[in-house]
């Protein structure tokens, strides 16, 4: 054997001249890990890039998108419940003292008379206190305890468009009508009517939520 054939080779390659044997290496189990590794994350891509596709035509709601199902469902918001109507007084639960605080003579009684026609029960009947006598340049002012700012008062105003409502620091159910320059005459009985028809509907509350996902 010659001193330039490798070990191992024993006497089947020789090397004459300048040419050498090429040696190949046999192909072991890590190619082939290799070339499964590869196949694996080529497939992934195509599956992730499929998905983002489906996520630009889609709005972003992959879920819907692949036939699934949200579990995010929209349930609807409280429907609008009418309140408990208002405990309003009738016209013959309310004492109304009539003042005049204008320069006409016999205004007083006259709306007092009227007042009581439509149902409700009068008592003083006279020219109006220091404090208001000339003083009151609007319609009428209507006066009362602060428990009457929602209940006897509202009923007396339907009677008298425009006057303002005042509390004071009385303790009795009784009111006041004080009646003002620019008063010309009560409003019409069917006026009236309906004004406290609607005073005495109750009204739906808003929804303040129209809708929620329960998530």
């Amino acid at each position: 054997m010659s001193m330039l054939t490798p070990p191992g080779m024993g006497g089947k390659y020789r090397i004459t001249g300048a040419k050498y044997p090429r040696m190949r290496r046999s192909r072991g189990p890590r190619r082939i890990v290799l070339a499964v590794v590869a196949s694996v994350v080529a497939v992934g891509l195509i599956g992730w890039g499929t998905l983002q596709l489906i996520d630009v035509f889609t709005g972003g709601d992959k879920a819907t998108a692949a036939g699934g199902r949200s579990d995010c469902a929209a349930k609807p918001g409280p429907s609008a419940k009418p309140p408990a109507p208002k405990a309003l007084p009738k016209p013959g639960q309310i004492k109304v003292n009539v003042f005049n605080a204008t320069p006409r003579g016999g205004l007083a009684k006259d709306v007092a008379a009227e007042l009581k026609k439509r149902g409700f029960t009068v008592g003083k009947v006279d020219n109006a206190p220091k404090a208001y006598d000339k003083k009151v340049k609007g319609t009428g002012i209507l006066l009362g305890a602060p428990s009457a700012m929602d209940t006897a008062l509202p009923v007396l105003g339907t009677q008298l468009a425009g006057a303002e409502s005042r509390p004071d620091d009385r303790k009795g159910g009784e009111v006041d009508l004080i009646l003002g320059a620019k008063f010309k005459d009560l409003a019409k009985k069917e006026d009236a009517d309906k004004a406290l028809a609607v005073l005495a509907e109750p009204k739906p509350t808003p929804s303040t939520s129209s809708g929620k996902k329960d998530c």
